[in-house]
């Protein structure tokens, strides 16, 4: 490993545009950098390495080095040498508070990383690769770094498609390089029960196979399951002799994998081979534990202890979520239960079960982390919130005194598409693309600091209900993972979008080499053309009413009653808060005073389709036109065939010709499909 010099009087202009902070393209981006205009190491054949760090992140750190891009560089004692790499666990470093911190120095005695604990070295580590990987050179530079928060994470789903254990080491690897550490697997759901556990064989003999590969094919048939063995049967599982293995794969990688164990919904699979723990105890009809019966404690207190001896995590992941309800109503063990235990509601009986698992976690060591309907009926005294319904659940939990991981769907959901829906491949809905995930601040300011401590970290996560092979599951995840370790990592100070798109480029550009499947950052489409600014037409700012019972969903308002003549179209998603949302029978049924009479050559409205989540085109629009309010002119009357598919799909219902008006009557039905209308502008001009 050889320097070279630069001499000073080169042009200081020309060298800083070539050794700028900038230049260095490391993803998270570091809190702190300096760059020397004056020199640069050289790894050659010659490079040595010398590890001043006790075991067992000694071994550790060798045997992760002995795989990566710089296993041939030789091991060295100390020595004065010139040409070395020295990783040192040191006692602390003042500028670095987290022990997950790390400060890189590069100058004329080598590269010289050194941190708290072996995760910091170990992050060190990882800027020194990736900087490696743009180059032999590197710049001379002091790099003081350290995350932002404690926990940053991503949730792979493996039970809508199962993936093996070999992809799951794979972005292990993926995580550890961008400085992630939690790897949270969603390992049971309807669609297949993914965890050996011994005492309970039917849950991976029988629950765990299905006969349709895809879920979207499962879903849409009888939803049945099919022993293990069997001609037609899809699926797997991870045997515990395997799930050691991938915990202690990330483990050497610094990553902690936290299990997901759904209750009390989301459990057909479970219900279906042993149905005396539902409440009709009839195979194939419930997706709710019965929490009246003590069976239901005895089988998850037996599946959670096989799973903490599996798993060394702090956390163990119960889900809560989407919980039906409905046959607690009726079931005279919950029912019983509720009454036993004085609770008002099913709500609180939900929060019974999770207190009670909650007591056994602890009991145990370990701790309770659920998404955030967890909170329903009263929150459990060790639990942890995972919030996914908008980041509202994280900030009660917090004002609670709980911790919270913010992971709103908005912004962390990676199922949805990420560039034009017509360019991808078909996805959960949604628009998400890298800019948004990218923009996300997890930390509001309205926090105390003793509050701004309880908020945890932030978490990816990627469903797989349409996401049935590797490739499609790496190209949801990268780049858009790249963001959310950003997000994690780096103080919002230091971000910049231009610059981590440029980042992101190169990112890729190693990805791919390393063999994963990328979306093309490069050729990105971008958003829906005509969202990015504003439109004027006569309708803009003019009072609208909502007539004969006709009004918009609570929680798609868009804004309110002006929304629908803002002056702005929406984007490729209903949730991007520009598309007003209509769910009730009377369907959209709006009038527009403009104020005073005038010449009117056109209306018209956009409104979109997509059939999964229950999106539809309207079956009937038609146009009106007043004078004074009283007697309309009907304009056009348009029937449309709404047609079920699996596009995204947006049309323009609307009228051309020539009218005076004031009053505009824009009125679109409900298809017999049901579901929501969704437009964005009644456009007037």
């Amino acid at each position: 490993m050889r320097k070279s010099a630069i001499l000073a009087m080169l042009c200081t202009a020309l060298v800083s545009c070539i050794h700028n902070p900038e230049s260095l393209s490391v993803i998270p981006i570091p809190q702190q950098t300096e760059i020397s205009p004056y020199g640069s190491f050289f790894f050659t054949e010659e490079s040595q390495l010398y590890l001043d760090v006790p075991e067992p992140d000694r071994q550790v750190l060798l045997d992760y080095i002995s795989t990566s891009p710089i296993s041939s560089i030789i091991y060295a004692e100390p020595h004065p040498a010139e040409d070395l790499i020295h990783l040192q666990l040191v006692n602390e470093l003042p500028e670095v508070n987290s022990p997950e911190g790390y400060c890189l120095n590069v100058d004329f005695s080598g590269i010289t990383i050194q941190s708290t604990t072996g995760a910091g070295l170990f992050y060190g580590l990882q800027t020194l690769l990736q900087l490696h990987a743009q180059s032999d050179e590197i710049p001379m530079c002091t790099i003081i770094d350290e995350p932002r928060f404690a926990y940053r994470g991503m949730m792979l789903d493996v039970s809508r498609h199962f993936f093996d254990v070999d992809f799951v080491k794979k972005q292990i690897d993926a995580m550890a390089h961008f400085k992630l550490n939690h790897l949270h697997l969603h390992l049971t759901d309807a669609a297949g029960w993914r965890i050996e556990i011994k005492q309970y064989p039917l849950l991976t003999r029988r629950a765990a196979w299905r006969p349709q590969a895809t879920w979207k094919e499962w879903w849409n048939s009888d939803r049945l399951y099919v022993e293990e063995g069997s001609a037609q049967a899809y699926g797997g599982y991870y045997t515990q002799e395997q799930i050691r293995d991938i915990v202690s794969y990330a483990q050497k990688r610094y990553i902690t994998v936290i299990p997901e164990i759904e209750m009390p919904s989301h459990s057909e699979e479970v219900l279906t081979v042993y149905p005396e723990l539902s409440c009709s105890h009839v195979p194939y009809k419930e997706s709710d534990f019965c929490i009246g019966n003590e069976q239901t404690f005895e089988f998850l207190e037996n599946v959670l202890t096989e799973v903490i001896d599996l798993f060394p995590s702090e956390y163990i992941h119960i889900g809560g979520d989407e919980a039906s309800k409905q046959s607690w109503k009726s079931c005279a063990l919950c029912q019983s239960r509720i009454q036993r235990e004085g609770l008002s509601d099913v709500d609180e009986l939900q929060s019974y079960l999770i207190h009670r698992i909650d007591s056994f976690l602890t009991a145990h060591g370990r701790k309770l982390l659920g998404w955030d309907e967890i909170l329903d009926g009263g929150l459990s005294p060790n639990a942890t919130v995972m919030s996914w319904r908008g980041t509202e659940g994280g900030l009660r939990a917090i004002a609670a005194g709980h911790r919270a991981i913010m992971t709103p769907g908005e912004y962390c959901y990676l199922d949805a598409y990420q560039d034009a829906p017509h360019t991808q491949p078909e996805a959960f809905g949604g628009y998400l693309p890298l800019q948004k995930v990218y923009s996300y601040d997890p930390m509001p300011d309205t926090l105390t600091a003793s509050q701004a401590s309880l908020l945890y970290g932030v978490q990816g996560n990627l469903f797989a209900e349409y996401i049935p092979t590797e490739e499609h599951m790496e190209y949801m995840m990268y780049p858009r993972l790249f963001a959310i370790a950003e997000v994690g990592w780096s103080s919002p100070s230091v971000k910049d979008y231009a610059h981590f798109h440029r980042r992101s480029l190169n990112a890729i550009k190693h990805m791919k080499r390393e063999g994963y499947n990328t979306f093309d950052l490069d050729h990105e489409v971008g958003n829906r053309p005509g969202a990015d600014k504003p439109i004027h037409h006569l309708a803009v700012g003019k009072r609208v009413s909502y007539n004969n019972g006709s009004a918009y969903y609570p929680s798609y308002t868009a804004g309110g009653d002006s929304a629908l003549v803002d002056g702005w179209h929406g984007g490729w998603t209903y949730g991007d808060k520009r598309w007003q949302g209509f769910l009730g029978h009377n369907g959209v049924d709006i009038t527009i005073d403009l104020d005073t009479v005038i010449k009117v050559r056109s209306i018209s409205a956009d409104f979109m389709q997509i059939c999964g989540p229950g999106v539809f085109m309207p079956s009937q629009v038609t146009i009106s036109a007043s004078v004074d309010g009283q007697n309309y002119t009907q304009l056009q009357c348009i029937d449309n065939d709404v047609v079920r598919d699996d596009a995204v799909t947006f049309k323009s219902f609307g009228w051309k010709g020539k009218t005076t008006a004031r009053y505009i009557r824009y009125q679109a039905q409900r298809s017999h499909h049901g579901g929501f209308l969704f437009l964005d502008e009644v456009v007037v001009k």
